[in-house]
């Protein structure tokens, strides 16, 4: 028997096939579209995916302020933060951020899904958040993805 065949190619840093990849957010159910957009920057889509290194793919999310929330959600669900001073617990809803911020709803939802260690704070910032159509990104010829 050829032993060969057996082995377990693992990826690393040098060895990971980072593609660049442009998603459109208009009209996109917000949970939906983070479940996905996680997936393909963790790399799960790939043949050798490996769990403790950065394989993914970097993703451009565009037209952030489009995105679509089931339900009551825009008005009864509530982002918390706090200032880091005494009293300073602060409340916000989906639909203050979308005036607002658009694009942090769809970073705090991807950040969510992704791993609460070293790893996870490496893989967020190969997310990039775009309020309108308009990228900086187009010297790295991004491919289109369609969910």
């Amino acid at each position: 028997m050829n032993t060969l065949s057996y082995k377990t190619i693992s990826a690393n840093k040098e060895t990971a096939q980072k593609d660049w990849v442009v998603v459109d957010a208009q009209g996109e159910v917000l949970g939906r579209l983070a479940s996905q957009i996680a997936r393909l920057i963790r790399g799960k889509h790939k043949t050798n995916f490996t769990p403790h290194v950065d394989c993914g793919d970097n993703v451009i999310v565009i037209n952030a302020d489009k995105v679509r929330l089931t339900g009551s959600k825009m008005t009864d669900k509530v982002y918390v933060r706090h200032t880091g001073y005494p009293g300073g617990q602060r409340f916000a809803s989906p639909r203050l951020l979308l005036e607002k911020h658009p694009e942090r709803i769809i970073e705090h939802a991807v950040r969510g899904m992704l791993p609460k260690n070293r790893l996870g704070r490496r893989l967020f910032t190969n997310l990039h958040v775009y309020a309108g159509e308009k990228h900086p990104h187009d010297a790295q010829q991004p491919t289109v993805v369609k969910f």
